[in-house]
């Protein structure tokens, strides 16, 4: 499933991001390491799109810093997932890159998010 979305749309991007997190969950090895990191793996990729739909009707500034910095927390902890993927060679190689790369730029998005919402609260 491609969900479509525009580049500037980023509760569009995180759900379709959320959607090939699963799908390369679901194509993950059924053995032990294979399980765990695909449990990891949904629980950390699904998070900020979840994250940011709280964020998004937070009760203050000061809450709504707090939701985006879980959420950048979580896309970091997917990186490092998709990176131990990638490195364990269970796809072909430049299969992961893209999802990757939006890994990256979601990431940036989030960062400057944080500061604007950060240099607005002080």
């Amino acid at each position: 499933m491609n969900i479509k979305y525009a580049k500037y749309d980023l509760d569009g991007r995180l759900i379709s991001f959320s959607v090939r997190i699963i799908h390369i969950a679901e194509k993950l090895p059924k053995t032990i390491t294979g399980k765990h990191l695909a449990g990891q793996l949904i629980r950390s990729g699904t998070s900020p799109t979840l994250n940011y739909g709280e964020a998004q009707s937070a009760e203050s500034t000061a809450d709504f810093i707090h939701k985006m910095r879980i959420c950048l927390k979580e896309l970091r902890e997917t990186m490092a997932n998709l990176k131990i993927i990638q490195g364990l060679k269970y796809f072909k190689d430049g299969m992961m890159d893209q999802l990757i790369d939006e890994n990256d730029e979601l990431i940036a998005i989030f960062v400057a998010s944080l500061k604007t919402a950060q240099n607005k609260h002080n």
